[in-house]
């Protein structure tokens, strides 16, 4: 699988604001939505593995410290991965 294949496509910043400003413009209704855990919930033939930092990292932790505890690791200011 690419970097292509398994990554989420992303505007850029540039891209995003050039749009708004359209939208604005126009007098255009805009709406935005999320659909949560729709990349987690997608059918995967391979396995996915994800780098957590931080306070989300802490938190999967806490869910089951049996079973991630092997997988964690502290970088610069204690911050975990």
């Amino acid at each position: 699988m690419t970097k292509a294949e398994a990554s989420s496509p992303t505007i850029s910043l540039e891209a995003m604001m050039l749009s708004c400003t359209t939208d604005a413009k126009e007098g255009r209704y805009i709406m935005v939505t999320n659909i949560p855990g729709a990349f987690l919930h997608a059918d995967m033939d391979q396995d996915v593995h994800m780098l957590l930092e931080g306070t989300i990292a802490e938190l999967i932790f806490e869910l089951e410290p049996r079973l991630y505890r092997k997988y964690m690791w502290k970088i610069q200011h204690d911050k975990q991965m």
